[in-house]
């Protein structure tokens, strides 16, 4: 007798669990033909793509030859031939996978990193959707160096006077040239490197940036290191504080672009692109 309502038991658990698999899989399969932008709030199921083989077809077969075991009746030709899809099941709470459920969130677009039109001097001109500066003054970028290492490039399209380094929001985008203060560190179109109204390197007389050129900047939060081209400079600056963003300042005619991602050249080994805040966690 015991045994006997053990087994109901049993064979009611697992047609119930196995019930639940096929449903899911129904689920699962509408995301599939109606790709959706959304993730589950613990992160397991960010698209219709399955993130892993967790649960082998083999097993859930099983599932119906041990109901047939335990219930005494054949389970005959129903075992489920199922997706790789409901491998994502069991990556995620049951309830996150289902199609419109309320803990969805929609995924949003990260924004590009680009000189920022809320951060620039009275006289400066953003063109080439925020790549381009030109006019007189100072511009930041849209994102802080939030992450260990980050790069990024400038172009000189047209010289005159430039500068192009890092700084805070304190930063007075107006009065130039920059380096002038605690606010920013900055390479200057004559090589000199300047933090707080001191020169904190030079480059060499022979390798000043020319028209057409590309500065590399590295920033790891205690040094800046340039690159000229693709090459090592080997000229490291270093003393401002706090969260600092990309910084570039023009006059008398000079234009520079802006590059934070798809470089000219590949970044040094251990840097990478500037990332927002969200991306990085």
């Amino acid at each position: 007798m015991l045994l006997s309502q053990f087994s109901s038991h049993v064979t009611f658990i697992l047609l119930t669990l196995v019930s639940a698999l096929e449903q899911c899989v129904r689920l699962l399969k509408l995301r599939e033909t109606k790709p959706t932008r959304r993730r589950c709030p613990c992160l397991c199921v960010s698209s219709p793509t399955p993130l892993s083989r967790a649960i082998p077809e083999p097993v859930l077969c099983a599932l119906w030859l041990l109901i047939g075991f335990v219930s005494g009746k054949s389970p005959g030709v129903r075992a489920p031939v199922v997706s790789v899809t409901m491998a994502a099941l069991f990556t995620c709470c049951l309830g996150c996978c289902g199609d419109g459920g309320s803990g969805h969130i929609p995924l949003k677009e990260m924004p590009a990193v680009q000189l920022d039109t809320h951060h620039m001097g009275t006289d400066v001109v953003i063109v080439k959707s925020g790549r381009r500066i030109c006019g007189t003054g100072g511009c930041l970028a849209n994102a802080p160096l939030h992450q260990n290492k980050s790069y990024f490039e400038f172009k000189i399209q047209s010289t005159g006077v430039w500068g192009v380094g890092v700084a805070t929001q304190k930063v007075n985008l107006n009065q130039i040239p920059l380096g002038r203060d605690i606010n920013s560190l900055v390479l200057r179109h004559d090589g000199s490197l300047y933090y707080n109204n001191e020169e904190k390197n030079r480059l060499p007389a022979n390798s000043l940036p020319q028209e057409g050129d590309i500065v590399g900047i590295t920033y790891d939060h205690v040094e800046l290191n340039l690159y000229l081209n693709g090459k090592n400079m080997h000229c490291p600056a270093s003393g401002i504080r706090g969260t600092v963003f990309p910084v570039v300042y023009v006059d008398d005619s000079a234009i520079l672009d802006c590059q934070f991602s798809d470089f000219y050249h590949t970044a040094p080994q251990g840097f990478e692109k500037i990332l927002f805040e969200q991306q990085i966690f």
